[in-house]
């Protein structure tokens, strides 16, 4: 049996496809931060910086509107700059693997702190290029680019901050 484009069954195979490729980053970028809790505790942090406790809840309601946002564009199939849309969501969730390993396994704040700005980089573009094909998408990017965004103020901060650890 072959299922339609626009079928249901296909749309929600479609969207735990996203789901799927998306966690499967955030499993990479988790391998990188196997010792994350251990090695955070170990940080001087600024009083602003959230306990280890609340970055997992974050990021996974982070990555599931990643999710949402990517199979929305996914779905107009209609539109040619769809492709260069979601190789931009792609490359900006390698880059956001990658932070982690920076961070957390290689201990490279220098190279932590260039990968997040990379990464706000890569998200505003992402977010430009969903705008244009679907304006739902990119809003869902939204709490994600303020996220980052925090993220990368507490990169710095933190890297200054632990010269010999970073």
């Amino acid at each position: 049996m072959q299922l339609s484009h626009r079928s249901t069954p296909f749309q929600a195979a479609a969207f735990l496809g996203w789901l799927l490729l998306v966690f499967a980053f955030a499993a990479l970028g988790a391998v990188g931060s196997s010792e994350a809790p251990s090695f955070y505790a170990q940080l001087a942090k600024p009083s602003w910086a959230p306990p280890a406790s609340v970055f997992g809840p974050v990021w996974s309601v982070l990555y599931l509107l990643m999710a949402v946002a990517a199979w929305l564009v996914w779905r107009e199939s209609t539109q040619p700059a769809r492709g260069r849309a979601l190789g931009l969501f792609l490359v900006q969730l390698a880059a956001n693997a990658l932070w982690s390993w920076c961070f957390f396994a290689w201990r490279n704040g220098a190279g932590a702190f260039v990968d997040v700005l990379i990464m706000l980089v890569l998200i505003l573009a992402t977010m430009a290029a969903f705008w244009r094909i679907r304006r739902a998408a990119a809003l869902l990017m939204l709490p994600y680019l303020a996220w980052v965004s925090f993220a990368s103020l507490l990169t710095w901060t933190v890297w200054r901050a632990n010269p010999q650890l970073l």
